[in-house]
């Protein structure tokens, strides 16, 4: 490091020892001597630093100090450079190690995962710059009488007073050496600017006024207005088109007169562009995004803009909870309640309960808003844990469309739509409106057989039939994204009378084309919109309210706002309704509730109609008649007498291997000694299990399960932490593959 910012290391720190998160699977911290300099702020926890690790030199992050270590002192190594002048934020590095800690994941891996891919190459936490030229001084004309060229430039740079990027005046033909002949002269001048949330305006946060609110609205914000100092969590319960967002707005707006920052987080990177225009066209201060879409050097720049205090407003996906907040003010969780919240591989977060944890840390509100709100949080406002606030009416004055059911026995289907369906678009088409066909199924069908002798396309990896598409023509695995061609014959008995089984996107599409050939059809799936920037160009299209249909899976249903639907189809319920996993009726109900949500949204009531082989399942009919509050209270009960999450709480222990008896012997082994260790230390923690995952067999391998669960977290972290540690010691468990995953979501 330069001299300017750094010393000779003083006597008594050459004892002390530098205790280093490294990224590394392995749940401990790395010994290291301090370098031959120091680092202008000492040295301290949270700088990160460069290290040999075996053959190569990594970036890491000093976690801890101490003055002794279980190897002598001629075995450690030294630190070979210093990254920093100052360590990275506090609150940051807290979130960090709380995370690693609940989640019983190496510190260094989450480290490694939570910050930007620029710091973790070892660049200099820092946001890009860009020159800005201006014009200035009087006498030009006079001055530059004999530089035409220069006044040319001189008069361009008066016509940008705010400053006009070194490549813009390129752009218009202008050299560096003219710009720089006016700057001699004393006509130009040049100015560093920061090219992410430079500093803000002074004068009005907002650039257009809030909206009024009705009653319910405003008694949502009073009661957050109340709090804004402490620690504050509410659950914001309100139904589709209630104006949730509104609230949020108005949140934000009086946490940013205090100068405090809000971070928001949304579930999908498809909502944070609509996010983000609505929530720039509503306020005159720096609001940016962080969602992987961003490239690295942009996700560094929205990173150090946060953790400057410079952005007052963060919006981002899942990831975006570890972003450092300079003066944090409120965190807001929209669609609480979405599956995408959690990170399903590596450290298994949920930036939900991250974000709770985190505001209670800050001292801060915490608000989490959702038509169909999650049993976990749903429990946690019922209980007075949370403040519980409701919104029940549309700005439209329009109720919520109710759900019609319809019988799928014994009708005829056309790319999976029944005649009736097929009446009420052609219906809705003719009255210059919007339809919405959700089925939560890519491709053009289910699957392919043989009418000959009944076999079925299945994947070669896993337990799963492969899907039939026809953009390209192929058979494909969306469980293990393998694929192959479509065969000639059956493979079985020769037959070439080979069909499609059931209806996906592409074959209702298909049909819909062929019915209404003067419309325009979107299908809307992660096939067709593999493309930047393709959803937000279908949706432009969706939003100058022409009638079309629009044929999607889930990613329509989160949040859109889609004021010219007036009809959704649901073209079939059942699918998640009656899987193995005890969350699929909640998942289920809360994927209706909310792809029925978009209808009728704007001047015209809504209709959605929902095709069920299963009409009189209770379930079912309670969500149709009564919503999602009655049936998800209803679940609730069974919850508490099953005595099920949220009424206890679990761990999933996750073992895979190419070979069956290899996972099996593992599997058995770990739950045999915990429940030895459970009786023998008399902690209060079930241990369930072994059994073969829902989807045993997935790209070649094997997939076992043992499930631990008791009535408390502090029951439970000490059988996890302790199954953790026998499992790193074990020989064995190196043989197969295995994860630990805290408040699992899916038991797939």
């Amino acid at each position: 490091m330069p001299d300017s910012v750094s010393s000779r290391v003083p006597s008594q720190v050459l004892n002390q020892i530098l205790k280093i998160a490294l990224p590394s699977p392995l749940r401990r911290l790395f010994d290291y001597l301090p370098s031959n300099v120091t680092p202008a702020c000492g040295w301290q926890p949270g700088l990160r630093v460069r290290v040999p690790f075996g053959r190569r030199e990594v970036v890491g992050v000093v976690v801890e100090l101490a003055d002794h270590s279980d190897l002598p002192r001629s075995q450690l190594r030294a630190v070979s450079e210093t990254l920093d002048d100052a360590p990275l934020p506090a609150d940051w590095l807290w979130l960090c190690r709380f995370a690693a800690r609940y989640y019983q994941h190496s510190l260094g891996d989450t480290l490694h995962h939570a910050m930007p891919a620029r710091l973790r190459q070892g660049h200099a936490m820092a946001g890009r710059t860009q020159t800005l030229w201006m014009a200035q001084g009087d006498g030009a004309q006079e001055t530059l009488s004999r530089a035409p060229k220069q006044a040319e430039l001189h008069a361009l740079l008066r016509q940008h007073p705010h400053g006009l990027p070194g490549r813009a005046v390129s752009a218009h033909g202008f050299a560096r050496d003219q710009l720089l002949a006016l700057e001699k002269k004393g006509l130009a001048t040049s100015q560093e600017h920061i090219l992410t949330a430079p500093t803000p305006p002074s004068g009005n946060l907002l650039a257009t006024p809030a909206l009024p609110l009705n009653r319910e609205q405003a008694t949502a914000l009073a009661a957050l207005h109340e709090k804004l100092e402490g620690y504050h969590p509410c659950l914001l319960e309100g139904v589709t088109g209630s104006g949730k967002t509104e609230v949020y707005l108005q949140l934000i707006e009086a946490v940013a007169a205090k100068g405090n920052q809000s971070l928001v987080l949304v579930p999908e990177i498809g909502l944070t562009p609509q996010t983000l225009a609505r929530f720039r066209s509503r306020f005159r201060v720096p609001v940016v995004a962080l969602h992987s879409g961003l490239t690295d050097p942009e996700r560094l720049d929205v990173w150090e803009a946060a953790a400057s205090g410079r952005a007052l407003i963060i919006i981002g996906t899942r990831s975006a909870i570890f972003t450092p907040l300079a003066n944090p003010g409120a965190i807001i969780v929209d669609e609480e309640h979405d599956g995408s919240y959690k990170q399903h591989d590596g450290l298994r977060y949920h930036a939900r309960d991250l974000a709770v944890a985190r505001a209670h840390y800050h001292k801060i509100p915490l608000l989490m808003g959702s038509a169909t709100p999650s049993l976990e949080s749903l429990h946690q406002a019922l209980s007075g844990a949370y403040r519980h606030l409701r919104l029940t009416q549309r700005p439209s004055q329009h109720p919520p469309a109710k759900l019609e059911l319809i019988d799928l026995r014994h009708q005829r289907r056309q790319g999976g739509l029944l005649p009736g369906a097929i009446k009420a678009i052609k219906s809705t088409l003719s009255a210059g409106k919007q339809v919405l066909i959700f089925i939560n199924r890519r491709g053009f069908a289910p699957t392919l057989a043989c009418h000959a002798c009944g076999w079925m396309a299945e994947c070669s990896q896993c337990d799963a039939r492969m899907t039939l598409h026809r953009q390209p023509a192929l058979l494909a695995c969306h469980h293990c994204d393998s694929r192959r061609a479509l065969p000639d014959a059956c493979p079985e008995c020769g037959s070439g009378d080979l069909r499609a089984l059931g209806s996906g996107t592409e074959r209702t599409e298909e049909t819909l084309q062929t019915l209404f050939p003067k419309t325009t059809i979107h299908r809307i799936d992660r096939d067709s919109t593999r493309r930047k920037d393709s959803f937000e160009q279908v949706l432009k299209e969706i939003h100058r309210g022409e009638p079309c249909v629009l044929v999607g899976t889930q990613m329509l249903a989160k949040g859109h706002h889609l004021p010219h639907v007036t009809l959704v189809v649901v073209v079939n319920a059942d699918g998640g309704l009656y899987a193995a996993d005890f969350r699929a009726l909640e998942h289920s109900a809360q994927l209706l509730e909310q792809v029925a949500g978009r209808a009728g949204r704007a001047a015209h009531p809504g209709r959605v109609l929902v095709q069920t082989l299963h009409p009189d399942d209770p379930h079912l009919g309670q969500l149709a008649e009564h919503g999602y509050g009655a049936l998800a209270r209803n679940m609730l009960e069974e919850r508490r007498i099953a005595q099920l999450p949220p009424f206890c709480f679990m761990a999933l222990l996750r073992i895979e291997s190419p070979q069956e008896e290899a996972a099996l012997a593992m599997a058995q082994q770990a739950a045999q000694a915990l429940r030895q260790w459970l009786k023998e230390s008399r902690v209060a923690t079930r241990c369930l299990g072994p059994v073969p995952a829902p989807m045993e067999r997935r790209q070649n391998r094997y997939h076992l399960h043992v499930m631990l669960a008791a009535n408390k977290r502090s029951q439970l972290h000490p059988a996890v932490s302790w199954l953790v540690q026998w499992l790193e010691a074990n020989r064995e468990a190196r043989k197969v593959r295995w994860s630990i995953d805290i408040d699992p979501q899916t038991l797939s």
